[in-house]
């Protein structure tokens, strides 16, 4: 079983190399703008499926090269999710410490609003936060920053309070060092296992979550493009040219899968509950 997930996370760690590497250096492997349409060249099937190597991944119904669509949807798929998850991490992280720093009142109001999100569903509060500030790129962004935040709050809460009654904690109100800087200095670093555990969890999700709002038009908008809007362009031409469609939605499974596998595997080195 050791050797099977071993086999898994090397796989799952090849597959995000190449992801990210196709995210950065993505530019090389095509000559074409991403925006270019050329209707003479519109739906011509991939290299596999008896197409030419002047567009290997073929195109769409306008006769825009899937290569570099595919390059750039991933770098901003991948970017946002990024920005999302650390801004989640950092609204969770301050406010699961502040639940365990300021006593009572602070822990009851911390929790409260954790759990007023975790019985909301996300998709309304996305849906309301749209139709009021719009649909530019930097609101986009804050609000997939608004996913997930209350996990890593009651963890970082729950694992902070159990720190704070270590021995060494003990040790270090002792001589005189303040809260702040006990917090800070001793508390944080000795939990950053569980926030960055977190962080890999959060990171497929909040793919997935740009995929669905993309998919769905309340994302990305064009001129630019993600991989959950050339999953939407693609849904109404499946019949006739499907790789439009199917070759973004593999590359958001195999990358969500990818992260989630490492996610699973740095839970497993990082919790000395996991460790034999």
């Amino acid at each position: 079983m050791s050797r099977r997930r071993s086999l898994g996370t090397t796989v799952a760690l090849v597959v995000l190399v190449l992801v990210v590497g196709v995210a950065l250096f993505g530019d090389f492997l095509t000559a074409y703008p991403y925006d270019q349409s050329n209707l003479l060249a519109r739906n011509e099937p991939p290299v596999f499926l008896g197409g030419t190597w002047e567009h290997p991944l073929g195109t769409d119904r306008l006769g825009r090269d899937m290569v570099a669509r595919l390059v750039v949807a991933i770098r901003i798929s991948i970017g946002i999710a990024a920005v999302g998850t650390l801004i989640s991490m950092m609204i969770g992280t301050s406010l699961g410490l502040l639940a365990a720093r300021r006593g009572k009142a602070a822990d009851d109001a911390v929790m409260g609003l954790v759990d007023l999100q975790a019985a909301l569903p996300f998709i309304i509060i996305a849906l309301a936060i749209l139709a009021f500030f719009g649909r530019s790129l930097t609101i986009f962004i804050m609000l997939i920053g608004l996913y997930g935040w209350e996990v890593y709050a009651r963890q970082v809460r729950g694992a902070a309070l159990a720190a704070r009654n270590q021995p060494y904690i003990e040790a270090a109100r002792a001589v005189g060092i303040t809260t702040g800087t006990i917090y800070r200095r001793h508390i944080l670093p000795n939990i950053s296992n569980v926030i960055i555990v977190q962080a890999t969890l959060n990171f497929p999700q909040a793919i997935l979550l740009e995929t669905g709002l993309s998919f769905l038009g309340l994302g990305i908008q064009p001129p630019l493009t993600s991989l959950g809007q050339l999953l939407g362009e693609g849904r109404d031409s499946l019949a006739s040219s499907w790789w439009v469609a199917v070759i973004p939605g593999t590359v958001i499974f195999l990358t969500t899968l990818a992260v989630s596998l490492l996610g699973d595997a740095l839970r497993d080195r990082l919790d000395p509950t996991l460790r034999r």
